[in-house]
């Protein structure tokens, strides 16, 4: 039995009435972006703080803090031993292991996200989304504030810091399934890219978000850094409890009259039997207000054999290896690289990493447009995937030139790198959730998305962590493994690609006659548009 969200009875008090359909939409999308925009920020301050941690022996950090001081600020070298600098990292992670620990860290933390990833999205299914998102922020917040403590509590045992990692990475887990199954079942497949590409410019905000707040507060203890974002999450978490409108059956809006509750037997999009007109604005007593349409769950092996989930879960694993290399080292590799003949301090390098997300938000929004004009999303997958090799190769080689062309070459990495995820892990998503194998039934989504996102988190630890490795023998090695990472995840989508680009050949008219859902049989593994 569900119920109305407190924030929304409180709404409707003042109000005097119910929203519109529309309205309930654009609320879900408002909330869910907030919701998700917190996950990220709360995982972005490891990336800050490793350069503070792990320190250059012969670098002192910035002496003005962001943002009242410049936002860019140059490096200071001295030949002092390092016992005379000011801040000379933080045990354990300030001994010649440093990295491979910090890695160590990473791989933990990621670990236990993409294995929780799978059990969060069958509880999800079968759970009230709004709890089961509420909590899982709640808790996220708590233990990345703990991590934080460990500073002020002078905590230097490793275990404590991998440990926190590692509930961290549980509670997290509780995130992407939830807030795509809540958009699946609010919004139809008509421009899903295009909708899901600008919604998930959260990824993007969230980061840019948590990196701003931890580099912000560096200066008054690393151990803030991780405080801050997780008071973040908390309260977004009290905000998604009191405000979440997670179902539209329990406002009215699922079923309409003459049609029968059970979802099996109506369309697979929203938008074909929910119009303007057939609901009207605060009736609310087409279905019960607490849930009671019937809805069957899906099993992680059923949800395996719909066409398509496995060779986009294999090109995610290799995508999201090369975006997490990016979101977790990025900061270090600017504080310990040459820009310009200079080095930027610590706090400078957490606020340049940011342009590689404003990049991803584009490279979202464009990757999902593009796949609605094409109907092909693995094609648009694939040729982001291949585009963004040249891009890291273009960006080690030239993004020492100056700060400029380092920007600039960011921003294009982070385009075509994160475009391709953020396609994959929403509208493929949401698409291969209300396969009609599983005639749309949206109980499915989470369990779906929880497949595919949780075999790219494998690749997402995976990545971190060899980097950690790999980093000691040189970054030149660091980038030949990401350009090899994206090679390969753009091979894993040929069948379908083929498929798409067959099916286009063969089929010149298939878009303005009707299009058929993605992976409806194998050799049409496309999302089609039913307009």
């Amino acid at each position: 039995m569900r119920g109305t969200p407190p924030g929304i009875l409180l709404i409707r008090s003042i109000r005097g009435r119910d929203w519109s359909f529309a309205t309930y939409r654009y609320f879900v999308l408002f909330i869910t972006f907030i919701a998700y925009a917190c996950y990220h920020a709360s995982r972005k301050p490891t990336s800050i703080v490793k350069s503070v941690l792990y320190p250059d022996p012969k670098r002192i950090p910035g002496q003005y803090p962001w943002p009242i001081g410049k936002f860019f600020i140059k490096e200071n070298f001295v030949d002092n031993d390092i016992s005379t600098l000011r801040y000379a990292g933080w045990a354990p992670f300030n001994e010649p292991d440093g990295p491979s620990k910090l890695g160590e860290i990473d791989v933990a933390f990621l670990a236990c996200y993409s294995l929780g990833m799978f059990v969060a999205g069958h509880l999800g299914d079968r759970l009230d989304l709004r709890l089961f998102l509420a909590n899982g922020m709640i808790g996220s917040g708590i233990f990345v504030g703990l991590f934080g403590m460990g500073c002020f509590w002078n905590v230097h045992a490793f275990w404590y810091f991998l440990v926190m990692q590692m509930a961290a990475g549980l509670f997290q887990a509780t995130g992407w399934p939830s807030v795509v199954a809540v958009i699946g079942s609010w919004f139809g497949k008509r421009k899903r890219g295009l909708i899901m590409g600008i919604w998930n410019a959260h990824t993007s905000v969230g980061n840019i978000t948590g990196s701003l707040l931890a580099a912000s507060v560096l200066d008054y203890g690393w151990g803030w850094s991780f405080i801050v974002p997780g008071a973040f999450i908390i309260m977004g978490g009290i905000m998604v409890y009191l405000f979440l409108p997670a179902y539209p059956e329990d406002f009215g809006f699922n079923c309409l009259p003459g049609v029968a509750s059970n979802l099996q037997e109506t369309p697979n999009d929203e938008e074909a039997r929910i119009t303007k007109g057939n609901v009207p604005r605060g009736e609310t007593n087409v279905v019960s207000q607490h849930g009671m349409v019937r809805r069957r769950g899906v099993g992680l092996l059923e949800a395996c054999l719909i066409p398509g989930v496995i060779p986009f879960a294999l090109c995610l694993f290799f995508a999201k290896l090369v975006a997490y290399t990016f979101l977790y080292w990025l900061p270090f590799y600017l504080s310990q690289t040459e820009i310009g003949g200079e080095y930027v301090s610590v706090k400078s390098a957490g606020n340049l990493s940011t342009l590689f997300d404003v990049g991803g938000i584009v490279g979202g929004i464009l990757a999902g447009h593009i796949s609605d004009k094409l109907g092909a999303r693995a094609t648009t997958a694939a040729s982001f995937m291949y585009a963004a090799i040249p891009s890291m190769l273009l960006y080690r080689t030239f993004g020492n030139v100056s700060v400029n062309v380092n920007l600039v070459l960011m921003m294009i990495t982070g385009l075509f790198i994160n475009g391709p995820y953020a396609l994959i892990t929403t509208a493929v998503s949401a698409d291969l959730g209300t396969h009609s194998s599983i005639r749309g039934d949206s109980r499915a989504l989470a369990t779906v998305t929880a497949i595919i996102d949780g075999t790219g988190s494998v690749g997402a630890a995976l990545g971190p962590l060899l980097t950690g490795f790999i980093s000691t023998k040189g970054w030149d090695a660091v980038f030949v493994m990401l350009m090899i990472g994206a090679l390969i995840a753009g091979l894993l989508l040929s069948g379908l690609v083929i498929a798409e680009l067959s099916e286009r050949t063969c089929n010149p008219m298939s878009q303005s006659s009707g299009q058929q859902s993605l992976g409806d049989h194998v050799t049409q593994p496309l999302l089609r548009d039913r307009r």
